[in-house]
């Protein structure tokens, strides 16, 4: 795994110098701390960096920017192609294959691409990925990205003219003509979803590559291109919910002969590997998987929390037990997990706001003292329908939608007058200790909510909505249309939809962008075997019934987990990778919250309106609601603002933006 950055200087008069690349590569350094390398070609404008996390072909064979056999094409690449040794052996059965330098999947990629073009290359790979590539013969630089998201890619033209690309914004924040102006556009979708969707950063002119595209741009254009898909996953959504498989029992033998391929790729490293093990279905079917196939113990870990409604970590050893794994696990204080929040704004350098952020920070910080490659049980959710809203939700809509709207609408009218008069607190006093609900005080508004919903499309936008009307409460804010805002395809079942929306919003901007920060900022490999394409692709053949039924998802997956770990083991409630934010803020977050919450400062800076937010703030401290989701919302782009760079830490940073005579310049 690695980072990449670069620049194109067609319409700059002076050529960048090398130590400009170097201190933007340098900025991501903790996604490759075993090596660096540097191209430019002046008369071309165009320079590639690159930062190596070895992993496969730890040799200097593996040095990159590489270039291709035929020496027309320069790539800087991140990521890992595990079906590198099927593509291998195709380009050699065919002729096409160069004399191999090394083993590395990097210089498999370049031969796959010199022998059946860019496309035809990527729709071969089965692999997490973005790069960027040189083309000498077209003169183009062309960025791709993975299927599904595993991999980052930001670009665009900053406003001296130089078209930037890398990995994390942090890289093309060194840029000094770069100027970058908060999108409040961005800001209001982040308000919303607690991330930034892409295409979307939080830069204004900068953009997010999204998933399964590529972007071609040719020598000295000076407007993006529009970034156009290699791969359909609505097509493959569609098609496949439409036209299921039979629910047949062959369909566990097929998803686990599926899964454990999956696996068996990704457990090619030439660096130790392990994996992450929480003891719920996800991970725990992976880790077995790993271990039917493996002559040693497998090393798993997991982290735990002494409050008991976030502690999964017994679950997890017993698991870990059973199988006969290699488990190490970390029981976090509240001191750790505090001391990781001042470390967040510079992981996530654009703001996010999932607070599992800190305990996956945590977990990755503790694996990476152990192992340099581990893997993950990530999208078993979308895939297999493991949310909670793909059942209880629909279900609760199913009950209340034959009745008529203007009932339910008056319904709502009287659960918010029963709020204001204190009824959630008054039911608290009276019932017994054990019965109380801390959350009661939320859920009478939020029933409230549903019941005037009109649609599934409306039921579905609110669970998955942070502030409601985000546009409202940011100065000048606009919220745009994104694929939340649109009908989109005709799916047989709303849940379907939910679990087809997940998987192109929820899952790359916020489950894959946080795993990707949290393990790289430790210089960690993290590979998720459920987003496979194929096994993407057969879950979308599946039917629904394979999925859901009743109060429970993820049945198909339970059935092939059921084979290697007993159920009881496995069945018991979901619960959320989490921690105590909503208590934290009134306790030892409190001062620091009140900083950065300062209605003064707010109005200085300009961003927000102080008064809805203070008013959320004064109700979270007398406990009367629960707004700690909102609240981090706001904190978490407080925090990333503070730290941004300015123009003083550029210039102590020794970077300008000076000339150098025409030619090659390499470096390691």
């Amino acid at each position: 795994m690695c980072g990449i950055v670069g620049f194109c200087f067609w319409r700059l008069h002076s050529t960048p110098t090398v130590s400009l690349l170097k201190a933007m590569t340098g900025a991501i350094s903790h996604r490759g701390p075993n090596n660096s390398g540097y191209w430019i070609d002046a008369e071309a404008g165009i320079a590639l960096g690159h930062r190596r996390l070895s992993i496969i072909d730890l040799s200097p064979a593996g040095h990159q920017p590489m270039e291709s056999a035929s020496g027309r094409y320069m790539i800087a690449y991140n990521g890992e192609i595990y079906n590198h040794h099927d593509i291998r052996r195709d380009l050699e059965t065919t002729g096409a294959a160069p004399d191999w330098r090394g083993h590395s999947d990097t210089e498999v990629l370049l031969a796959a691409i010199d022998r059946w073009g860019i496309e035809t290359a990527l729709a071969k790979l089965n692999g997490m990925f973005a790069f960027a590539l040189w083309d000498r013969q077209e003169r183009s630089l062309w960025l791709a990205r993975d299927r599904l998201g595993e991999k980052p890619l930001y670009y665009g033209f900053a406003a001296d003219g130089a078209f930037l690309f890398g990995s994390e914004l942090k890289a093309l924040a060194v840029w000094p003509g770069l100027r970058p102006e908060v999108d409040r556009e961005a800001l209001s979708l982040y308000l919303r979803h607690n991330y930034v969707p892409a295409p979307w950063s939080i830069w204004q002119g900068i953009r997010k590559l999204p998933p399964a595209h590529v972007l071609c741009l040719r020598a000295g254009d000076h407007e993006l291109p529009s970034p156009r898909p290699y791969w359909d996953f609505t097509r493959v959504a569609v098609e496949g919910a439409r036209n299921p498989l039979p629910d047949a029992p062959e369909r566990v033998d097929e998803l686990e002969a599926l899964l454990m391929d999956a696996v068996a790729l990704r457990m090619e490293a030439d660096v130790p590997l392990g994996a992450f093990l929480s003891g719920g279905i996800d991970s725990s079917t992976i880790v077995a998987l790993m271990q039917a196939q493996s002559a040693k113990p497998v090393r798993t870990f997991s982290i735990g929390f002494h409050e008991k409604a976030y502690n999964e970590a017994a679950h997890a050893a017993a698991v870990a037990r059973h199988l006969g794994t290699d488990h190490t696990e970390l029981y976090v204080t509240p001191e750790d997990a505090l001391a990781v929040i001042p470390k967040l704004p510079g992981i996530w350098d654009e703001p996010f706001s999932d607070s599992s952020q800190i305990p996956t920070f945590l977990v990755s910080e503790m694996t990476r003292r152990h192992v340099t490659v581990s893997l993950s049980g990530d999208a078993g959710d979308e895939l297999f329908g493991g949310y909670n809203r793909y059942f209880i939700g629909m279900r609760l809509w199913d009950a209340l939608s034959g009745v008529p709207l203007p009932v339910r609408r008056l319904a709502a009218r009287i659960l918010r007058l029963s709020f204001a008069a204190g009824v959630a607190g008054a039911i608290n006093a009276l019932v017994p200790e054990r019965w109380r609900h801390k959350s009661l005080a939320d859920r009478l508004p939020k029933l409230a909510e549903f019941l005037e919903h009109s649609s599934p499309s409306d039921v579905y936008r609110a669970l998955i909505s942070h502030w409601k009307d985000p546009a409202s409460i940011i100065v000048d804010g606009r919220e745009p249309e994104t694929v939340l805002s649109a009908d989109g395809p005709g799916f047989p079942d709303f849940r379907q939809t939910m679990m087809y929306l997940d998987t192109l919003t929820y899952l790359p901007d916020d489950i894959l962008a946080k795993v990707d920060r949290a393990s790289m900022a430790v210089s960690l490999e993290a590979r998720v075997p459920f987003l496979d394409h194929r096994v993407v692709e057969f879950a979308w053949r599946l039917p629904l019934s394979a999925k859901i039924r009743g109060g429970s998802g993820k049945r198909i997956l339970r059935d092939v987990l059921y084979r290697h770990v007993p159920r009881h083991l496995i069945d018991r409630p979901k619960m959320g990778f989490g921690v105590p934010i909503d208590d934290w803020l009134r306790g030892p977050l409190r001062d620091w919250a009140e900083s950065l919450l300062d209605e003064k400062r707010l109005r200085e800076e300009g961003f927000f309106d102080p008064a809805p937010i203070r008013k959320l703030w004064n109700e979270h401290q007398t406990g009367r609601r629960r707004w700690h989701y909102y609240l981090w919302d706001v904190l978490m782009f407080q925090a990333w603002w503070e730290r941004q760079f300015d123009a003083s830490r550029v210039e102590a940073m020794g970077v300008r933006c000076d000339t150098v005579s025409t030619g090659m310049v390499t470096g390691k």
